[in-house]
């Protein structure tokens, strides 16, 4: 017979049933709350867990951010391939095999021009300065004895580079007098120059605006450069001049505005800057540039416009968008969420966010190999809609509309039964689960786009306008006042419009500082804008 465990002795239960089950219960009691303790430590252990996974995946993007490649594609390069193709997701989905069929943007027709390989010539508007080479009187007779005849010349051309020259535009007033009686003296007046009472022609206020907003150029460097050629002017009179010279383009910034809030279509977006001296902050805290750009492509005007303001405050967005009314498209920046109420304003999403959430959940879970994540599940199906505007970049509008209707709307619908699923394995917390979070909750912004054919599909166009700014930040790192970051963002302003206008920065720049003095009329002021400009800047050609 097989033997159980009993109690040493049976002398200190009670004889009484009800005092058994009394102490039966109390057991129980006890068992359950241990029990209650042990999974409250589990939980613990386990949101602990979560919580070190959490940092860990900060920790694997801060390196990837810092030390790794910071394109978008993703390291296991699951972008190249259809989603139908990916097998093992980890996302429980069953998707139906589809074939491959190559975009029509990469088919080679006879109308596509070849671009050729090789070194491209010099431009023939350049000058030509003539170098000849000739044999010597000995190498021009032939062995037979006979004088070598000239039949040709052998051309190559090296480009050569002239430093900056400098030149002193010397003005020379007439004056005249009458010999009679010496009276009515008479001195031919000055032409309006940008800066009164200054040496500092159009061309010098040009070339120091775009060395510093174009090419990112600190002012001390300038200082440098010009230095080396014995010019000593101080980076304190450059500052000034800038400050004067932007005051100067103010009537042209206006009319800038008023037509990229009539265009019904803008991008938006906000980009970090310091300010050493402002009222009522600290010399380290941040101030915000505000860049607004036009987004129709069927319109020839294209505007981009900076604005400096102290704070990230939603009423900035108010201050400069007055009674807007048409399609803003922006990021997920909360100070953006009041547009969602005011009726003739149609928010609309970036999907580049949406997709960068994604890339950076690969970058810090990157998939195990044969099984597919569901960031790269993710990445795969945005790419679709990607390609689907690569192919209709160049359409007109009519076709560009029908084909986001037949294509992009039913690969929008995938994408959302697959979102909607993922939502529910996913647990929020990780990089994943918040780009899943942020995908779900800009949804209807995100879509937004099909809607019409004017729209873009993510908001990169303003992103591409702010870059330089980002990249001059980094060399000149702050503005020491409020009126040279005003200064900065009206020279930021017409810089980048002339370059989205196809115009030379300093060409541009020039005429504007030669013409603006002079110009006494609103219709005047028009023919100064970028597009109005090309025929002025060909004549001065």
């Amino acid at each position: 017979m097989k033997k159980t465990n009993t109690p040493a002795t049976t002398d200190a239960l009670p004889d009484d049933i009800d005092a058994l089950k009394q102490r039966l219960l109390l057991a129980e009691e006890s068992i359950i709350a241990a029990k209650i303790k042990l999974l409250e430590r589990e939980s613990v252990v386990t949101k602990q867990q979560r919580h070190i996974r959490y940092l860990e995946e900060i920790v694997k993007l801060f390196k990837a951010n810092k030390f790794g490649k910071s394109s978008e594609k993703s390291p296991a390069q699951t972008e190249l391939f259809d989603e139908a193709e990916i097998e093992g997701c980890d996302s429980d989905l069953n998707w139906t095999a589809e074939a491959i069929e190559p975009e029509e943007t990469e088919s080679t027709t006879p109308s596509q021009i070849t671009v050729k390989a090789g070194r491209k010539p010099i431009p023939k508007y350049f000058p030509r300065i003539i170098v000849e080479h000739d044999l010597t009187e000995e190498e021009k007779r032939c062995s037979c004895g006979c004088e070598k005849q000239h039949i040709g010349d052998e051309v190559s051309e090296q480009l050569d580079i002239v430093p900056a020259v400098i030149q002193v535009l010397q003005h020379r007033r007439k004056k005249y007098a009458c010999k009679n009686c010496e009276g009515q003296l008479q001195t031919a007046s000055l032409p309006p120059q940008p800066i009164p009472k200054s040496n500092a022609s159009p061309g010098l206020l040009a070339y120091i605006a775009t060395a510093k907003y174009q090419d990112a150029l600190p002012l001390y460097r300038i200082e440098n450069i010009l230095s080396r050629l014995n010019i000593h002017l101080p980076r304190n009179t450059q500052a000034n001049w800038i400050i004067k010279s932007s005051e100067l383009l103010q009537p042209l910034y206006n009319l800038l505005n008023d037509r990229l809030l009539e265009s019904g279509y803008v991008h938006m977006d906000e980009t970090p800057v310091q300010v050493l001296k402002e009222p009522d902050k600290k010399a380290e805290s941040k101030s915000y540039m505000w860049v607004r750009k036009t987004g129709d492509p069927n319109k020839k005007e294209s505007i981009v416009l900076f604005d400096y303001a102290s704070s990230r405050k939603a009423d900035v967005v108010k201050t400069l968008l007055p009674d807007f009314q048409g399609y803003l498209q922006t990021d997920d920046y909360a100070g953006y969420n009041h547009l969602d109420d005011i009726e003739g304003v149609h928010h609309i999403g970036c999907f580049a966010h949406a997709r960068r959430k994604f890339v950076e959940a690969q970058k810090v879970a990157p998939s195990k190999k044969g099984v597919t994540s569901k960031a790269d599940m993710a990445v795969s199906l945005i790419k679709k809609l990607y390609a689907i505007e690569k192919k209709i970049k160049d359409l007109s509008p009519d076709k560009r509309l029908a084909i986001r209707q037949s294509e992009a709307i039913p690969q929008l619908e995938k994408l959302k039964i697959w979102l909607d699923k993922s939502l529910v394995t996913t647990l929020p917390k990780g990089k994943t689960g918040m780009a899943l979070s942020y995908l779900a909750k800009n949804w209807k912004k995100l879509t937004v786009y099909v809607e019409d054919e004017r729209l873009n599909i993510d908001n990169n166009s303003v992103e591409n306008a702010i870059r330089p700014f980002a990249v001059g930040r980094k060399n000149w790192m702050f503005s020491n006042s409020q009126k040279g970051a005003k200064a900065s963002a009206m020279l930021y302003s017409i810089i980048e419009t002339a370059k989205s206008n196809d115009l030379n920065p300093h060409a541009y720049l020039q005429l504007l500082f030669t013409k603006m003095p002079q110009v006494k009329s609103i219709e005047e002021y028009e023919q100064l804008l970028p597009w109005n400009a090309k025929e002025l800047l060909a004549k001065e050609v």
